[in-house]
């Protein structure tokens, strides 16, 4: 077993109290806050945190072991967490939890008073990204930076108010429309800077203000809808210059999930793709804002990316050139949050004969989201804690359309299995372990 104490104590120890400040107060901000504060009471389990379930084998051989995370790394304890939020409705996060109509009165009532406590900062938003929303409590600012001037003081004043040790602002919001990169304003810090200061409100999305917000108060940043937010080199720049550790973007939950785990299926196998048709129907706000077809946009290319850095026409031109990907998502107000995917998957066989796989995945998004923010928020303060900033690769597994570095030809890894290896393999090496699994 490679296990040098040397390198353990590289990483900070996870001492005081951890705010994770979540930007929007939602179906899936209030399930992920009510869930924590349940699960610290003993009253419920947080199924699917795999953090908090999780076991990686270290060493090998006869030093083999399996372990937690959190006796291989210094993570944060639940009861040490403290939740703060930022929302164009001024609801505090009880009244946004009955609202949103995911869990029973009966799993919300037993952490009422601290749900309440939990009251939204004004949002620094912007109607023209959002255009289905419309709440009072945001802020009136005048140029974008402005807007970040604001968060900050946002985040320096929670972190005093409620004595937190760090700080981690996950975006839980909803998806902003399609911003597609400009290298004359996302190329660079400065430029992105100045066009803050002008207030070019095209090409800088109200989630940029966020972003820069938290790095430059020394927190990391996770972009969990499909916005180009931190998906720029103006973005890596700050968080090189900061230190801060970035991740995203897409909490990946329900159908992009099942991609990314069954797409290695077929590749594996050998088996032919003629073409993979993915639909969804939700009732949430987030199916609300998604119906119009500016934030549709955002989503599609997030969702699209997916199947095509897993099945590559020029790895195997045979078997996936020219198959045909398309995804809708529908806004459909009955099932609220209870969404339904539909997967069609043409494929074929020996001699090409083909075959049809159906897969029905009646989901919960925000029961599939919330262990998703309770990991990214531990995690990326475990990496900022053992000094790793920038583009936060490893933390691939929970995304829909992972971060790389796109100016230099990189591509994501979308293949579940080989990005469950990135992240163990990470949690290892900042315990102090090797590395010791292959991503091939």
């Amino acid at each position: 077993m490679n296990h040098t104490n040397e390198k353990q104590m590289t990483v900070q120890p996870a001492d005081g109290k951890l705010g994770i400040l979540v930007v929007g107060c939602g179906a899936v901000a209030t399930t992920f806050m009510t869930g924590v504060l349940m699960a610290r009471k003993g009253l419920a389990k947080p199924v699917g945190a795999m953090t908090q379930y999780d076991k990686i084998r270290i060493g090998r051989g006869a030093d083999k072991k399996y372990l937690p995370y959190s006796e291989i790394v210094p993570l944060a304890k639940l009861d040490d967490i403290v939740f703060g939020t930022w929302d164009v409705y001024p609801q505090n996060a009880y009244q946004a939890a009955m609202y949103a109509e995911v869990l029973k009165e009966k799993d919300i009532n037993p952490v009422r008073e601290e749900l309440e406590q939990i009251v939204p900062m004004q949002a620094a938003f912007d109607k023209n990204y959002v255009k289905r929303l419309d709440g009072e409590n945001v802020k009136t600012c005048r140029t974008r930076w402005e807007m970040v001037e604001a968060l900050r003081e946002d985040i320096r004043r929670f972190k005093q108010e409620k004595q937190c040790a760090r700080i981690v602002v996950l975006w839980a919001a909803s998806t902003e429309i399609y911003v597609p990169y400009n290298e004359k304003v996302h190329g660079t810090l400065t430029a992105l800077e100045q066009a803050m200061k002008e207030d070019d409100r095209e090409h800088v999305a109200p989630s940029m203000c966020y972003a820069y917000a938290a790095l430059t108060e020394g927190a990391p940043f996770i972009m969990g809808a499909p916005n180009t937010t931190v998906d720029i080199p103006a973005m890596w720049q700050l968080a090189e210059q900061t230190r801060m550790p970035i991740a995203g973007k897409d909490f990946k939950t329900g159908q992009t999930l099942v991609k990314s785990g069954f797409a290695p299926i077929i590749g594996t196998r050998c088996l032919g793709l003629n073409g993979w048709f993915s639909t969804n129907i939700l009732g949430n706000r987030d199916g609300l804002v998604l119906d119009d077809p500016d934030n549709f946009r955002t989503k599609e290319v997030s969702k699209l990316s997916t199947l095509e850095t897993i099945l590559k026409a020029d790895v195997q031109p045979d078997l996936y050139t020219g198959y045909h990907h398309k995804v809708r998502i529908e806004y459909y107000p009955p099932r609220n949050d209870n969404k339904e995917g539909w997967d069609n998957i043409d494929i074929f066989g020996w001699m090409g004969y083909p075959m049809q796989i159906k897969i029905n995945f009646l989901c919960r998004d925000s029961i599939l989201a919330a262990p998703l923010l309770l990991d990214l928020a531990l995690l990326s303060d475990l990496a900022a804690r053992a000094g790793r900033y920038g583009i936060q690769r490893f933390l691939s597994f929970y995304l829909k359309s992972p971060m790389h570095d796109y100016t230099k030809g990189e591509e994501a890894v979308n293949n579940l299995y080989q990005q469950y290896t990135m992240l163990k393999n990470a949690i290892r090496e900042m315990g102090g372990y090797e590395a010791d699994e292959e991503i091939d």
